[in-house]
């Protein structure tokens, strides 16, 4: 009874970890769009960040803009000391360099969904079009994860 028990719990695991949204990687051009992510929101929160990395494998490209049905606009964001204070600002772009990466993360550059229009759930996924200057418009599905996962909580 005990042995039917433990499977039976291992199969509920097993299954809702396979329930999880992945992010989807995406590419468009020379350019590849991998670990895409968001977070949870609560009820009234009218922000979220918007995580990735973006490899391109030729030359220089711009990520010139992002959208989103979830969100009543998208803004491309720096975070940045000046002085002793950590400090967030909208940017025109994020550039790409020939060859290389950019990591988008709590803390740094990231998407900045304002104005949401219902919470964010845990394990389900949002549309975002990101457009780059050279390669083109791509379309990458972020994932939700739970508060507090990647990093932490990121403060606004």
């Amino acid at each position: 009874m005990k042995r039917n028990t433990l499977l039976n719990a291992l199969l509920v695991t097993v299954m809702g970890l396979a329930s999880v949204a992945q992010a989807q990687n995406a590419k468009v051009g020379s350019v590849q769009i991998e670990n895409a992510y968001t977070r949870a929101t609560v009820p009234g929160q009218m922000v979220a960040g918007g995580f990735m990395n973006v490899e391109n494998k030729g030359g220089v490209d711009l990520l010139i803009s992002a959208s989103s049905p979830i969100a009543g606009e998208v803004q491309l964001h720096e975070m940045a000391m000046e002085g002793n204070v950590m400090k967030m600002r909208q940017v025109k772009d994020i550039p790409i360099p020939a060859g290389g990466s950019v990591e988008l993360k709590p803390g740094g550059m990231h998407l900045m969904f304002m104005n949401i229009k219902a919470p964010l759930t845990a394990g389900e996924t949002v549309p975002v079009k990101l457009k780059f200057a050279k390669a083109g418009e791509v379309e990458v599905k972020f994932p939700v994860n739970a508060m507090g996962a990647h990093g932490g909580a990121m403060k606004h």
